[in-house]
């Protein structure tokens, strides 16, 4: 799935697997926001003390042609990835990330991030456009994604984008006094 944004000039598509120094690079950088800590489970030291076969596995995982999971990236005129958005496939009778029972044919948003310089334009809610439409075809029955409680400002682009708040509520995989809220958007 490509898809090119209208007036803006971004191309939203799927990571290709030989992408992966790029993958890594993004990664790192949004690990360097100042919001990091309360939107990601983990840290910039954690990621790039990964050997490169993790970021190759990484980038062949959620790629073009992978089922499990799907990448996409918004690409600027001038080649450089100007965000991301991650969708893992979720089958009801496995388990999530927190171990808890997937009950429903699932996407699960995860590894939200938009460069600084690219944000207020819309780039985030073609993104998401994009894990939606990719999900909605292999059967998915909801999107969710996790946000943490004190996140107010990703919490107002997920409600824009349709997402609400499902009334569950898991502790920070880090810190047991820290909330992560689910956010769901019905089929």
């Amino acid at each position: 799935m490509t898809s090119q944004t209208e007036g803006s000039g971004y191309l939203v598509r799927a990571v290709r697997p030989h992408e992966w120094a790029a993958v890594k690079a993004l990664r790192l950088d949004a690990l360097r926001d100042p919001v990091a800590p309360l939107a990601f489970l983990d840290t910039y030291e954690e990621a790039v003390a990964r050997p490169d076969s993790f970021w190759q596995d990484r980038a062949v995982g959620s790629g073009e042609g992978s089922e499990r999971a799907r990448q996409f990236v918004a690409e600027a005129p001038d080649g450089t990835w100007a965000g991301t958005v991650t969708v893992l496939r979720e089958e009801p009778g496995t388990e999530d990330w927190s171990g808890a029972a997937v009950e429903r044919r699932q996407g699960h948003v995860v590894g939200v991030f938009v460069r600084p310089g690219h944000r207020g334009n819309g780039l985030i809610g073609a993104l998401f456009d994009a894990g939606v439409e990719w999900a909605w075809e292999w059967g998915a029955e909801r999107m969710r994604l996790f946000v943490h409680a004190d996140n107010g400002r990703a919490q107002g682009a997920y409600r824009r984008l349709g997402f609400a708040p499902s009334g569950l509520v898991v502790s920070f995989a880090k810190d047991e006094t820290e909330n992560e809220l689910e956010f769901v958007r019905e089929r």
